[in-house]
């Protein structure tokens, strides 16, 4: 995920957690509820607030994390021995219970060509029991609008969808905009608390075989102008994050006011060229 320092904690902690339930929300997507006693002082913010979620290996009975200071974390974590070290993966705060010290989180179910399970983590979301351990290292936000945005366009595969709800229930009511969201199926789509000034696309992608990525792409596309004065976010396969940013740029919008991140890279990209 691309970084904003400024929405950063300076010294963000790591929370340990256990699994709760789980269950599968849609076609796509598979849900763990988490819970322990840190999660209470977890400091959710809304919005596309995203961590590093920590999973111990296969073999391990217990969950080695590292010891740091700061927000100095990756080199004491890259010291534990192969071995030991658990598996880190990058996800978005679904919803989030403080009252019930209650954490979710969504896991995008990818298959391969023979319809096996693919990604560590999803393949743990999907086998994870009640009392399987975890833990998760505070990051922040990445969504920035400008307090001037005179309106703001969101644009995500699924892999960006849990930050997209975080942020259409966390705009002020008065936001005026569009949102792009593709997903692989009409099931996955579900109700958002967007404002009513956000129109939400919902592009289903159907085909297995298509890269995700390239329907929301062909859909912004069609925005032919922007608002130098609004506000991009757009998020997922990565090169819908990078092609996304490039096309709001030619249409008028600045670069500083396009967030984008590439949550992940598809092995292949032919679809994806510049028009």
């Amino acid at each position: 995920m691309a970084k904003n320092h400024r929405l950063m904690p300076q010294d963000p902690r790591m929370f340990r957690a256990e699994v709760l339930r789980t269950g599968r929300v849609s076609p796509s997507i598979q849900r763990l509820t988490v819970t322990g006693a840190e999660l209470a002082d977890f400091p959710w913010r809304g919005y596309d607030h995203w961590f590093r979620l920590f999973l111990r290996l296969p073999h391990q009975r217990r969950l080695r994390l590292p010891e740091f200071t700061g927000s100095r974390w990756w080199h004491p974590f890259l010291a534990i021995p192969d071995g030991e070290r658990p598996h880190c993966a990058n996800y978005t705060v679904a919803d989030f219970r403080p009252e019930a010290a209650e954490m979710d989180i969504d896991f995008v179910v990818h298959r391969g060509p023979t319809g096996e399970l693919e990604g560590r983590a999803a393949i743990w979301a999907c086998r994870a029991r009640p009392g399987d351990l975890l833990a998760v290292l505070d990051q922040g936000i990445l969504f920035d609008c400008p307090q001037d945005a005179s309106e703001v366009l969101v644009v995500a595969d699924e892999t960006g969808l849990p930050a997209t709800a975080g942020i259409m229930r966390s705009l002020p009511r008065g936001t005026v905009g569009r949102l792009i969201q593709e997903v692989p199926t009409a099931d996955d789509r579900r109700d958002l608390d967007a404002p009513p000034g956000v129109s939400v696309t919902w592009v289903v992608r159907e085909d297995r075989d298509s890269v995700p990525g390239v329907a929301a792409l062909r859909e912004l596309r069609r925005h032919t102008r922007a608002d130098a004065s609004g506000y991009a976010f757009v998020v997922g396969e990565s090169t819908l994050a990078t092609e996304g940013r490039r096309h709001l740029n030619r249409i008028g919008l600045a670069k500083d006011r396009i967030t984008f991140s590439g949550f992940w890279k598809h092995e292949r990209h032919e679809a994806l060229q510049p028009a």
